[in-house]
């Protein structure tokens, strides 16, 4: 289009030259202009058919080109392979031949294996070391393909594969022995933290000290108990009676303070809370609270038993005062035979925890080592369980 755009450029310019030298401008004027237009587009296409197959020659020569370096490429690849693969064979080859001058060195009484003994000797010998027999058994095991206990030809390498298994034998029982180390440290300090938990807690064997002690927070319910004693105490043979004299003589010192109830109530519960104090001593206190607690429950039953014979029409004071002191007598009697229990196993040094109910409480009011966390703080259970709750709802 250029092209063509130019010749008539040029035929526009030889037309307007033509005309100015032509006499008779109306029977000439147009006949050289065609001519000269027509003449120049031919020039013009001819020379673009002209340069066509060049262009097609220019990209044929560069297509050959092209293949021709792919071609040389691959053969580079191909030599340099088999280049690589005759590297690879020399170099097996030279290993099994060394392979082989070793294993006859080695093999000592030429009996086609290297036993055991063989072996440790050989190796002593090339590398200059002395090396331990469980060593040599660990070679033996990773290079004996068979099983057999020996080594043949064709399962013997070379000294330096047997040097470098040692090595890799050595760090690998260097890392077992670290990890051993590291292990017995934590152990070490796991033990420590659990001594200073016991010694925390005082769970230690008690000492007779301690299984005294232990017995006298039992006064407390036997105190309050009392009551549901005074039919058999205040017989008249059983006050002759020199235990129960000083049954009588303490509980009216134990009268005499004012709200000594709530007065041992909270010093037992108060010195129940302390770590310090042996566990037996501790769980007595507790378990001499929760009898005393107990034995609220009988008199409110003698109470409403009372209403119910009043409501029915029956004669309250007679059935009432029999059925009343039979049931003290049960219940002192039951009473004096669990602090029996409880002062015999406690002077034993074991501990009386075979109360219903009521022993399965006190264990679980007991500081135990559960209640230390993870830094070995110590946390009681309550607080313990806000801290469960809170990484629960956490997780969540």
């Amino acid at each position: 289009m250029h092209h063509i755009c130019k010749a008539t450029a040029v035929a526009a310019v030889a037309i307007s030259a033509t005309d100015a030298f032509v006499t008779n401008p109306t029977a000439r004027t147009h006949l050289p202009a065609t001519r000269a237009t027509n003449n120049f587009v031919a020039t013009t296409q001819h020379q673009s058919s002209i340069r066509m197959p060049a262009t097609q020659l220019y990209n044929t020569e560069d297509d050959d080109a092209q293949d021709n370096e792919i071609e040389r490429l691959k053969k580079m690849a191909a030599k340099l392979r088999a280049e690589a693969a005759s590297l690879e064979a020399d170099k097996a080859n030279q290993l099994a031949e060394a392979a082989e001058k070793a294993f006859n060195t080695f093999d000592i009484n030429s009996d086609g294996e290297v036993s055991l003994t063989e072996l440790k000797l050989g190796l002593e010998k090339a590398l200059k070391t002395e090396i331990s027999e469980k060593r040599v058994q660990e070679l033996m095991e990773v290079f004996d393909k068979s099983g057999d206990g020996a080594l043949q030809l064709d399962e013997f390498v070379t000294v330096d594969r047997f040097r470098n298994q040692l090595e890799a034998l050595a760090r690998e029982e260097k890392r077992l022995a670290a990890e051993a180390e590291k292990e017995s440290k934590l152990q070490e300090q796991e033990a420590l933290l659990a001594e200073a938990r016991l010694e925390f807690l005082n769970e230690k064997e008690p000492t007779t000290q301690d299984k005294i002690i232990s017995v006298i927070p039992y006064l407390f319910p036997l105190m309050d108990g009392l009551q549901y004693g005074r039919y058999l105490l205040g017989a008249d043979d059983a006050t002759a009676n020199p235990l129960v004299i000083g049954v009588f003589l303490l509980y009216s010192l134990y009268r005499s303070i004012p709200f000594s109830g709530f007065a041992a109530f909270f010093a037992l519960n108060t010195l129940a809370a302390n770590p310090s104090l042996n566990r037996l001593v501790r769980f007595n206190m507790q378990q001499a609270i929760f009898l005393d607690i107990a034995l609220f429950f009988p008199s409110l039953l003698i109470g409403l038993g009372g209403l119910l014979l009043g409501a029915v029409g029956a004669p309250v004071e007679g059935v009432s005062a029999a059925a009343g002191e039979i049931f003290s007598d049960v219940m002192f009697g039951t009473l004096v035979l669990t602090l029996l229990y409880c002062a015999g196993s406690s002077l034993l040094g074991k501990e009386p925890s075979s109360i219903p109910l009521i022993s399965d409480a006190v264990k679980d009011r007991m500081p135990s080592i559960d209640m230390f966390d993870d830094e070995g703080r110590f946390m009681p259970r309550e607080m313990r369980g806000d801290d469960d709750a809170d990484d629960k709802s956490d997780k969540k």
